[in-house]
């Protein structure tokens, strides 16, 4: 055969196979998806067995044109894109592409995968390849299809309903419903009080700690003791019966063991490096996707970790093999179980990759791989690595011991402990949780032996609350995502981003708290469309489409059965519900001003509380109980709208206080409350203005020309009033990185100039 072309998504990968191919193949990169479904109503077409209408994607059309260009000098198009749905759309996408340039005429097209970028898999790959799946395609094609119906319909009835430019998606909306669950049942939550006593003793002058667990013969539950007059009672009754010394009652030995984790799969890592890294699910992926496409170890890229898109916990019995002799070097083979550790999946829907994600060769330890890789990629590697060898190690055994401790006729305390007699797989990695409760069961405990008194040094009561479940972290969001089959493990990422770019939650100390328009959206969707946001129905849909990409069911079917009720539920709410109806509640309280009733009402700026005779009657209050009147807005005194000459108004938007023309909406003109810092620099694009520093809307901080809207001259980085050394652009910039540190650059992308800046000290 002659040339070959090969295609895969990303110049990073392409670079990293070129090189395990021999001079005959040409690599070149698609640069993701190719083509995607016009982005206007009527692109999807349900009256024609939903007959969906592409275009190219405007900044790919390039790759397009180079990739054609290239197949009429090859022999054979070997498509080798990603190993999972969406991979497989992006190579029939192209497919389809070339084939209607007439490229692909008395040429071979093969469709290849690989599960990581090592030479052996890749040749391998290439010499065995397959047909392109029109099962997995049309499941992409289903999936991509369900998401724009649902958005190109429901979206515009939010807009009607809630507000302009807000947006519904398939699988958001019933994560976005699970926020706004937990923070209504924190909000509903009860602190109940309890009581515990404790005690603190000392057995061979080493002090512990045991709980009292039965008070006159009667075993304590969490809520026996609830007020501090009966706690101070309790304690008074044992002190009596103590008089200063506790009787060893019972010693209880065990030894148990503790197995380790499976390997990760994404859920799992995106938990963990959340947990453990303080990443976020898009970071993780991120990262995860530059050490599976390649890494230059010195030799040239190699992928370093398998494909990171998977459910499967299971490993290929050569890296099994491997695995087991790392262990017995580093660690011993009393380290070694007598056979590998084997896992079965949680997902029933376990698809497309066939193994976990582990290095594609645990040789590679992250000490030797330490100078290749940047602060991100060495913390992620290390995690895989540890866990991927964790997982194939003996179990820990640890010694447990629980003591009963006497406190006269019918009392008892308990203390328990723990000692670790073999760490097995905790010497090289523990699992993390998300609410972890102090294990006292860990705490190491002085010899006893039953009959021996033990020295009492006080019985002391210790209040608590009972507390609301926590807020989800990332990490716990995406276990519950996980356990109820709501997307799939290239979609957690994308589902938590779509919330936070589209506001209806935020991240607050690393938790999720829905935005006021959050909790408007997710109430509305629920009371409304509860059968789409539920979460069985979500889970069974995407079973459905796992059957289509196994080739069990026909997609165009599936699409008829969700669309024609979604459709009749979308046209008659839009024709039952009002738009107070979903953006105001009433409340049991009646206005101060007119005696009217007053409502919770979402406003531009979030939720308001205000009269229901408006606009007769104009009172509002801010949720915190600060009075405000519409009628009396702040003017800035001294200065007229530049613009039309109106008064100016202070006025408070989505990202706070700013000022803005009393006309608007016939004008306009606003401007920030704080007046920019002039940086002294001149504008080197109109030679007129000062570059000033300025706020984005969204509180980042820029710099631009004193002289906008007329010069529009802008930039990131601070300037700095020095000419470029290279190109003699008038000014250079000051840009700090992680991996780089602080640099003078030119901000002039053609021209590449940088200087190290030396620290102070």
């Amino acid at each position: 055969m002659g040339k070959k072309l090969v295609i895969v998504e990303s110049p990073a990968k392409a670079k990293t196979i070129k090189k395990y191919l021999g001079k005959d193949v040409e690599v070149l990169a698609s640069y993701g998806h190719v083509r995607d479904l016009l982005p206007k109503e009527g692109a999807v077409d349900p009256g024609n067995d939903f007959a969906m209408k592409y275009q190219v994607i405007d900044r790919n059309s390039k790759h397009v044109e180079a990739i054609a260009k290239a197949m009429k000098g090859c022999d054979a198009l070997y498509l080798a894109t990603d190993p999972d749905r969406e991979g497989e759309a992006i190579s029939w996408h192209l497919f389809e592409l070339l084939k209607n340039k007439g490229v692909l005429k008395n040429k071979e097209t093969h469709r290849v995968v690989f599960h990581e970028i090592t030479k052996q898999a890749v040749n391998d790959a290439v010499a065995n390849p397959r047909e392109l799946s029109m099962h997995l395609v049309n499941a992409q094609q289903a999936r991509r299809a369900l998401d724009y119906l649902v958005g190109f319909t429901l979206s515009p009835l939010l807009w009607k309903k809630v507000r302009r430019g807000l947006s519904a998606g398939r699988v958001q909306s019933p994560a976005l419903r699970m926020i706004v669950e937990r923070e209504l049942e924190i909000e509903a939550f009860k602190a109940r009080e309890y009581w515990t006593i404790e005690a603190d003793a000392t057995a061979e002058d080493k002090p512990f700690q045991a709980k009292l667990t039965h008070f006159k013969t009667k075993k304590l539950s969490q809520f026996s003791v609830d007020n501090a007059t009966q706690a101070s009672e309790v304690v008074a009754e044992l002190n009596q019966a103590a008089q200063g010394k506790l009787l060893v009652t019972e010693v209880e030995k065990k030894q148990r063991k503790r197995n380790p984790s499976a390997p990760f799969t994404t859920s799992t890592l995106q938990q963990e490096a959340s947990r453990k890294l303080g990443f976020g699910a898009q970071r993780t992926m991120s990262v995860a996707q530059q050490l599976y496409e390649g890494v230059d170890t010195g030799e040239g890229a190699v992928g370093l970790i398998t494909y990171m898109r998977t459910d499967s916990v299971a490993l290929a019995a050569e890296a099994v093999a491997e695995i087991r002799q790392l262990i017995a070097s580093k660690y011993g083979n009393q380290a070694v179980p007598s056979k590998p550790q084997e896992y079965k999946t949680k997902s029933k829907n376990a698809q497309e990759a066939h193994e976990a994600i582990r290095p594609t060769s645990v040789m590679r330890t992250p000490d030797e791989m330490k100078a290749c890789l940047s602060a991100d990629q060495l913390k992620l590697y290390t995690l895989i690595w540890q866990r991927t060898m964790a997982s194939q190690m003996i179990h820990a055994t640890l010694n447990t011991v629980a003591v009963d401790l006497g406190c006269g006729a019918g009392n008892t305390f308990r203390a328990t402990g723990s000692t670790v007699v073999n760490p097995g797989f905790m010497s090289v990695y523990m699992e993390s949780h998300d609410e972890t409760p102090e294990d006292k069961d860990e705490k190491l405990l002085p010899p006893m032996e039953v009959g021996q008194v033990i020295s009492l040094e006080q019985i002391r009561p210790e209040q608590h609350f009972t507390e609301p479940p926590p807020r989800y972290s990332e990490a716990s969001l995406v276990r519950a995502l996980e356990e109820h089959d709501i997307g799939r493990p290239s979609t957690y990422a994308s589902i938590i981003s779509t919330l936070l770019q589209r506001e209806y939650v935020e991240l607050v100390n690393k938790r999720f708290h829905p935005t006021d328009v959050g909790r408007v959206v997710g109430k509305f969707l629920v009371e409304h469309f509860t059968r789409y946001v539920d979460y069985g129905f979500t889970a069974q849909l995407e079973d459905e489409l796992d059957a289509v990409s196994r080739g069990e069911e026909e997609w165009i079917p599936l699409l008829r059965n969700f669309w024609g009720p979604f459709k009749e539920q979308v046209e008659t709410k839009d024709k039952e519900v009002q738009r107070s109806d979903v953006t105001q509640e009433l409340l049991d309280e009646d206005c101060p001003k007119c005696g009217k009733k007053l409502s919770s009402r979402l406003g531009r700026s979030g939720r308001f509380i205000g009269c229901t005779g408006y606009p007769e009657c104009d009172y509002t209050r801010n949720i915190n109980g600060e009075e405000t009147s519409a009628s009396e807005p702040e003017v800035v005194e001294g200065r007229k709208c530049p613009k039309c000459d109106s008064d100016l108004w202070i006025r408070t938007g989505k990202y706070g206080k700013f000022i803005g023309c009393s006309s608007y909406p016939k004008c306009k003109h606003i401007e920030s409350l704080e007046q920019p810092a002039n940086t002294g620099v001149t504008c080197p694009k109109c030679n007129k203005g000062e570059i000033l520093t300025r706020k984005s809307r969204r509180g980042k901080v820029f710099y631009s020309c004193s002289e906008y809207p007329s010069c529009d001259y802008a930039l990131w980085n601070e300037p700095v009033k020095e000419p470029c050394p290279n190109c003699n652009w008038p000014i250079l910039t000051l840009k700090t990185t992680k991996s780089k540190g602080t640099e003078k650059v030119c901000p002039q992308k053609d021209c590449g100039y940088s200087e190290k800046v030396e620290s102070a000290d």
